[in-house]
């Protein structure tokens, strides 16, 4: 999946296993070989990686979950030692997850040694989406992240912390990305934790 704008979905009966593996946004299309989706809704599409499937489909059955992973490692890494690597996106990427989302495009492109007008024309090419757009992902994980661990979280001062506008802004973000309010998540994290075990892991933006 590429990035979102509201929360991804999954139904099923029974028991679901999903393996999720991250990828950088201003470089997952090329790491893929695909151009980028942008936010035309879903794409269908054969790639190499579901070859992975039939290696990895025993693998998860018997629990061996190091194995798996060991697997999808080695084959990103084999992958990614065959792309090439756009330094002014690097560098603006790195700017982005140091600063948590909370800066501005042009000290972005001021990182990545560009003007903003390239920097934001190569930024699309290579993700579908501005820097703007990922900035504001980058920042509402933050917010996740800590209501997630710390339910009884200040959002005002999270607000503050994260450089909105104010906490109206925050909440705004925050539904725009997950569907709900950070105070509605908040409450939901809290009785989750309390009622699973350390192994549960909570989905909320792929």
């Amino acid at each position: 999946m590429g990035l979102l704008n509201q929360p991804a979905l999954f139904q099923t009966k029974g028991r679901l296993e999903i393996i999720g593996v991250r990828c950088f946004p201003w470089t997952v299309f090329d790491l893929l070989e695909l151009p980028p989706s942008g936010k035309n809704g879903v794409h269908v599409f054969v790639h190499p990686i579901a070859q992975l499937q039939a290696t990895l489909d025993p693998l998860m059955a018997a629990g061996r979950i190091n194995e798996v992973m060991a697997e999808l490692e080695n084959y990103f890494l084999n992958t990614r030692s065959q792309v090439a690597v756009d330094s002014m996106l690097a560098r603006a990427g790195a700017a982005m997850r140091e600063m948590n989302g909370t800066i501005q495009v042009s000290q972005v492109a001021m990182a990545a040694h560009a003007t903003v007008r390239t920097l934001e024309r190569k930024f699309k090419r290579s993700s579908g989406f501005t820097v703007k757009d990922v900035s504001g992902l980058i920042r509402f994980e933050q917010v996740r992240n800590q209501l997630w661990h710390h339910p009884e979280s200040n959002l005002a001062g999270l607000a503050h912390e994260l450089g909105y506008a104010d906490q109206a802004h925050l909440s705004r973000e925050f539904k725009r990305y997950s569907g709900t309010t950070p105070a509605a998540f908040a409450r939901n994290a809290k009785k989750r934790k309390q009622a699973v075990s350390n192994d549960f892991v909570a989905f909320v933006q792929a």
